[in-house]
């Protein structure tokens, strides 16, 4: 895998993925940015979120669960020192879809978090508290 990032201006970047899509990160212009993009550590939040999301589509799509909508909401909370990495992050997943089984989501949301997010596990493996919670909403 492999990514570019390249400077633009002040404390703005474009980063391109390997697959050849770019996103606009930026600062706070406190920092010298001009608050046009997300910032570095708000990307790998939305990394991860949308990491387990993903495996959690998965999971539940091989289980032939008719699933509409997922929606992973992260709260996240930072050391107040520099560096300031991430200590606990809590993920609320909102699965909506036609007569789920709260089990087959439960086990979902625990099989991305244990065995397939490779995001959040690394952050697991570096300190990082992970929680999870889940709701599910009828279609």
């Amino acid at each position: 895998m492999k990514a570019r990032v390249k400077w633009t201006e002040g404390r703005q970047f474009v980063a391109e993925s390997g697959s050849g899509h770019s996103v606009v990160i930026d600062g706070p212009p406190n920092h010298g940015g001009r608050n046009t993009g997300p910032r570095p550590m708000e990307m790998l939040l939305m990394g991860m979120g949308s990491c387990t999301a993903f495996d959690i589509l998965n999971i539940l799509d091989k289980a032939r669960a008719d699933v509409t909508d997922c929606v992973a909401e992260l709260d996240a909370e930072r050391a107040d020192e520099v560096p300031a990495v991430f200590t606990k992050i809590h993920v609320h997943f909102v699965v909506t879809g036609r007569s789920l089984k709260e089990k087959q989501v439960q086990r979902a949301v625990e099989l991305s978090a244990e065995k397939y997010c490779s995001a959040s596990i690394m952050l697991v493996n570096g300190g990082v508290e992970i929680t999870h919670s889940f709701e599910i909403v009828e279609a």
